[in-house]
């Protein structure tokens, strides 16, 4: 068993399960480096849905979320060098809680030669760790900072090892804005939530990144009644109508009232 390893800027968190990857071939040209797949604790590996076409080089895809389900984002790694990984969920850094951009100064797990980790939740301290789970976005953790930026998106930046010296950056604190602009969408959609706390070892080592990523994936969680309307999966429609008050007749064909006209009436 190997131990997690913690960084800052340049040094990086190993999780505590570690086994041998199986390569496996992409029908793509441009092979990743890392591999990264959403795998529930109930369902297993998530189905991803690619929206990928061959010429594009950043790689997109949709999985389906379910209410209050725990998940692991499981990363493997195919080359024969060790890698520093960016890892965001909603659009924040999984082991700082900060904003990410997936840049080379952010906080990053390692993945030794032909490995492959799991990772379970937020990272809140050496030791411990908080689960992942899809929840709806307004009690999401992100929510809980005011961002909205990246809801319902896992995102990964791999980067390569540069042997050179580098200062370590100093530290910009995290501020809660709960007065932030929230959500817009009037559509229930999925975020990931801070989930019960799990005893997970971790220590420091010294990796220092090259400044652009090599590759970048992202995977786009969403319930099953958004994936049916984008055509992403297809559904077959569950509503049953009422024989004796259809819906789309209400107004005999004219144009309906609307809200406030009819509060008017009444």
């Amino acid at each position: 068993m190997t131990s997690m390893r913690a960084i800052h800027a340049f040094a990086v968190i190993l999780t505590l399960m570690v086994v041998p990857v199986q390569a496996v071939a992409r029908k793509y040209s441009n092979v990743p480096v890392v591999d990264m797949e959403i795998v529930s604790d109930r369902r297993g590996p998530l189905r991803e849905y690619s929206t990928r076409s061959e010429h594009d080089t950043i790689q997109r895809s949709y999985i389906m979320a379910k209410n209050d389900e725990r998940y692991r984002i499981k990363v493997s790694n195919r080359s024969n060098r060790r890698v520093g990984l960016v890892i965001a969920v909603d659009g924040r850094n999984i082991i700082s809680g900060k904003k990410s951009y997936l840049q080379s100064d952010e906080r990053m797990y390692l993945l030794e030669p032909f490995q492959t980790q799991e990772i379970e939740g937020w990272r809140t301290g050496r030791n411990r760790t908080h689960r992942f789970y899809f929840t709806d976005m307004d009690e999401s953790y992100s929510a809980d900072w005011g961002d909205y930026s990246a809801m319902g998106v896992v995102a990964l930046a791999v980067f390569s090892e540069r042997h050179q010296r580098v200062n370590r950056p100093g530290y910009n604190g995290m501020k809660r804005n709960k007065m932030a602009a929230g959500s817009k969408s009037l559509q229930r959609e999925p975020g990931t939530g801070f989930g019960e706390q799990q005893w997970s070892p971790s220590r420091e080592v010294r990796f220092v990144a090259e400044k652009r990523a090599s590759s970048k994936e992202f995977i786009k969680y969403e319930y099953r009644s958004t994936l049916c309307q984008r055509g992403i999966v297809r559904c077959r429609e569950n509503h049953r109508k009422n024989r004796f008050w259809d819906e789309d007749e209400r107004n005999y064909g004219y144009a309906p009232f609307p809200s406030w006209y009819l509060n008017l009436r009444f």
